[in-house]
């Protein structure tokens, strides 16, 4: 792969952290200021708090992505790095799918208070989406590791 496009897919992943960050730093405590107004607190913290944690694996797999770049521009894109790294990023989504599932049940308290379905629909869909990270993951993660078994097993042979 060309250095120029490995060097986009870095940039993306950079430009997808920058919003998340300012999320959490931002657009997060705003938000809980303006709810702390309609709902009691045993609904609002774990619902703030599971976000905040989801942060985390969510910041894991994307140093571990941009990793998974390096090792393409090293050309050691078919080795034990790299489904190393798959592996991580597909338990980081699985993490981020239980934390929103497990905040599931706050959401639907808060969205029957509001009558706001909307809230129910956003942790179903980064929950959906992390599901979706993880089996595609998976799937190049044990396709990587036949073709590094295949390419040891020619290697043997010659």
């Amino acid at each position: 792969m060309k250095r120029g496009t490995t060097l986009f897919l870095k940039a993306t992943i950079f430009l997808v952290g920058i919003p998340i960050v300012a999320l959490c730093l931002i657009g997060l405590p705003m938000i809980v200021k303006e709810a702390a107004d309609y709902f009691p607190a045993y609904m609002l913290y774990p619902v703030l708090a599971g976000m905040y944690i989801s942060a985390v694996p969510f910041f894991i797999a994307l140093y571990q992505a941009f990793r998974l770049l390096g090792y393409i521009d090293r050309n050691i894109a078919f080795s034990e790095l790299s489904v190393g790294a798959l592996k991580k990023i597909k338990n980081c989504a699985i993490a981020i799918c239980i934390l929103y599932v497990a905040v599931l049940p706050f959401l639907y308290l808060m969205a029957e208070m509001d009558d706001a379905p909307g809230l129910i629909v956003i942790g179903l869909v980064i929950s959906f989406a992390s599901v979706v990270i993880a089996v595609f993951a998976a799937v190049l993660q044990k396709l990587l590791q036949t073709a590094i078994d295949i390419k040891s097993e020619n290697d043997l042979t010659v």
